[in-house]
């Protein structure tokens, strides 16, 4: 066996696993990360999830009376609207003498 060949077996012997030890922890550790940063990113989606889904509800309310409201007084409402428009106009600021 010549010199060259006793390296290229120590290298395949001993560096190669080693250099696949590392790269498989440098992998792991990696991976760890990832999880935790997706576990982290599920919990800020779940949060803004609630949040949109108590602000919708409030919308919902809001939505309920205004309805109400207009159901409700709808004609009294449009009774009202109409002696407005009755009513004679007010004089503007235009129509006003000049002093």
């Amino acid at each position: 066996m010549d010199g060259f060949t006793v390296f290229m077996l120590a290298i395949v012997c001993v560096g190669v696993p080693v250099t696949l030890g590392i790269g498989s922890e440098m992998f792991k550790s990696w991976l760890r990360h990832k999880e935790t940063m997706a576990t982290a990113l599920n919990a800020q989606t779940a949060e803004k999830a609630a949040q949109y889904a108590a602000h919708n509800e409030r919308l919902e309310q809001r939505v309920r009376v205004l309805e109400r409201i207009v159901t409700d007084r709808g004609i009294e409402l449009s009774n009202e609207i109409d002696l407005l428009r009755d009513a004679a106009p007010t004089p503007s600021l235009a129509d006003r003498p000049l002093n």
